[in-house]
């Protein structure tokens, strides 16, 4: 019989083995930027008073509230809950580092300056798309639901917390080109980072209630989302009163449909 030449054998042995070894798996990818740059949202676990829930206090002498800085609005005058506002002044800097100025043109609005905004809507006073709704939709339920496109019924706003904020402009076009875009597309990537969310986001599956979309909004969510939660659990459509219109909060079910009809990845 033939001897394989030592050489050979080796060679053959060396391939078997090679075979046989596992081969290294390969080398986990890292977490994308957008991914670390998402921490987990920790929330503050308070309690709010019925009062606080519907606005219902003085946020200039609340402890809680501080004055927003001139630098940091349009208007004069305007508060925000303290740790949100901490909050947005570390978005602020980020954002200016990237060339995005962000400016809050609304914050904290009790619910008198909520009941200003709706009634003048409902009596004709302030017109809606160009029509007198008091004349144009007389049927009351409709009207509300009209009115409730873009704008809260006393007692059931978001910014009665003083954890919402509305940016830069009050036009979705406004945020759908140039400047605008820009933001809106800077604000996606990294408001999050900051603990701010948008609420309002299109209506569809996910959000089949509630406003039309604000790409303005912005709400802060360690505090936001305890403050949604015990809305839902200790106010009820009833408790919606004291304004002109109020007596169909229950027919159209406003905290089911509106307090709570949000984007899911902010309650």
């Amino acid at each position: 019989m033939q001897k394989i030449p030592l050489l050979l054998t080796l060679a053959f042995l060396l391939i078997a083995c090679n075979d046989t070894v596992k081969k290294p798996s390969p080398i986990t990818e890292k977490p994308t930027e957008m991914e670390e740059k998402k921490p987990p949202i920790i929330r503050t676990h308070k309690t709010y008073s019925h009062q606080e829930l519907m606005g219902k206090i003085d946020v200039s002498s609340h402890p809680d509230f501080t004055k927003i800085k001139p630098m940091h609005t349009t208007k004069a005058g305007i508060y925000l809950r303290k740790d949100a506002y901490k909050a947005f002044q570390q978005m602020y800097e980020a954002a200016l580092k990237d060339g995005i100025i962000l400016k809050i043109v609304s914050a904290a609005r009790p619910f008198a300056h909520q009941k200003s905004i709706w009634e003048a809507k409902w009596t004709g006073a302030r017109k809606v798309g160009g029509k007198d709704l008091s004349k144009a939709i007389p049927n009351a339920k409709d009207r509300a639901l009209e009115i409730l496109q873009y704008s809260s019924m006393p007692g059931t706003s978001r910014h009665h917390w003083g954890t919402d904020i509305d940016l830069n402009n009050l036009e979705n076009s406004w945020f759908e080109q140039g400047e605008g875009l820009k933001i809106y597309n800077w604000l996606r990537d990294n408001a999050l980072v900051y603990g701010y969310c948008q609420t309002y986001t299109p209506k569809g599956a996910n959000r089949p209630h509630g406003y039309e979309e604000e790409k303005w909004h912005w709400s802060y969510l360690p505090i936001s989302m305890d403050m949604v939660q015990q809305y839902q659990k200790f106010l009820k459509d009833t408790d919606i009163a004291g304004f002109k219109g109020a007596e169909v909060a229950t027919e159209i079910g406003v905290v089911e449909k509106y307090v709570l009809g949000i984007d899911p990845s902010c309650k």
